[in-house]
C-alpha cells in the first residue's frame, strides 16, 4: 500500500473520530419524542435515559410536567417503583371537556428496584393531551439522580439559541397545529360505507329482476307445454273417434 493511501486513511479516520466525539454529547442527552405533536391530539412522550451520571448507575429519574399539562397517565415500568406528585391550583380551571380542575399533576418521578447501570438505557412513557398552543415549546425539565451524583436535564435555550450548544438541554418538542385528518378519515369512512351500501342495494335489486325474470320464463314456458299438451290431447282423442 502506497505512503499517499497510507496517508488518506489515516486522515480519513481521524475526521470519522472527531465527528463521533462531536455527535456523541448530542445523543447522550436525556431526550422526550412524542408520538403525535398536533395541538389537541392525544399523546404517548417517550423520555430516553441513556447513560448515568459521569458513570455512576442511574437510581431515580425525575419528570416535571409543564404547567399548561394538566393531568398525565404514566406507563408502569416493571423496573421501577412510581409514584405520581400532585399539586393545587392557585384557582380552578377548566379543562378539555368543560370540566372544573383543581388540581394538576406537578411531575412523575420513576425509582429504580435496582440501579441502572452505566451503558445500558431505559425509556419511560407519558399519556397526555397535547395543549392548544400551536408554535410553543412543550418543555420536561428531568432530574437524574445516580448512585453518585445529579444531572438535571433543565437547560432550555434562549431565543435564537440552538439547544445542542446547551450541555444538559432540557427535553422537550414544538407543538405542532391542530391536524384534521381524524375528520377527514371519517369522512372517507362514511363515504366508502355509503357506496357499499348503494352496491349492496343495486346487487340486490339486480338479484331480484334476475329471479324475477327466470321465474317469468319458467311460468310462460309451463303454459306453452300445457297448450301443447292439450292440442295433443285432443288430436289423438279425435282419431280414436269412430263415425256414428
Amino acid at each position: 500500500m502506497s505512503r499517499r493511501t497510507l496517508t488518506r486513511l489515516g486522515a480519513l479516520t481521524a475526521a470519522t473520530g472527531i465527528a463521533a466525539l462531536v455527535a456523541a454529547p448530542a445523543q447522550a442527552h436525556v431526550s422526550g419524542t412524542p408520538s403525535v405533536a398536533n395541538a389537541g391530539s392525544y399523546t404517548v412522550l417517550t423520555m430516553s435515559v441513556p447513560h448515568g451520571c459521569e458513570g455512576s448507575p442511574t437510581t431515580r429519574i425525575e419528570i416535571q410536567v409543564p404547567e399548561s399539562v394538566l393531568s398525565v397517565t404514566p406507563t408502569r415500568n416493571p423496573l421501577y417503583d412510581l409514584e405520581a406528585n400532585i399539586e393545587q391550583l392557585d384557582e380552578p380551571v377548566s379543562d378539555a371537556h368543560g370540566n372544573e380542575v383543581t388540581e394538576r399533576t406537578g411531575s412523575i418521578v420513576y425509582t429504580a428496584k435496582e440501579p441502572l447501570p452505566e451503558g445500558q438505557r431505559d425509556t419511560f412513557e407519558l399519556s397526555f393531551q397535547v395543549p392548544d398552543a400551536a408554535g410553543e415549546q412543550l418543555v420536561f425539565p428531568t432530574i437524574q439522580t445516580c448512585e453518585q451524583g445529579e444531572t438535571g436535564w433543565v437547560e432550555v435555550p434562549q431565543e435564537g439559541q440552538d439547544a445542542e450548544e446547551l450541555e444538559h438541554p432540557a427535553p422537550s418538542f414544538e407543538i405542532l397545529p391542530a391536524s384534521e385528518e381524524g375528520d377527514g378519515h371519517s369522512d372517507e369512512e362514511a363515504s366508502d360505507t355509503e357506496a357499499a351500501a348503494t352496491s349492496d342495494s343495486a346487487d340486490g335489486t339486480q338479484e331480484a329482476a334476475a329471479t324475477t325474470d327466470g321465474t317469468s320464463a319458467v311460468g310462460w314456458a309451463g303454459l306453452v307445454l300445457g297448450a301443447l299438451g292439450l292440442v295433443a290431447g285432443g288430436t289423438a282423442l279425435a282419431r280414436t273417434r269412430k263415425p256414428a
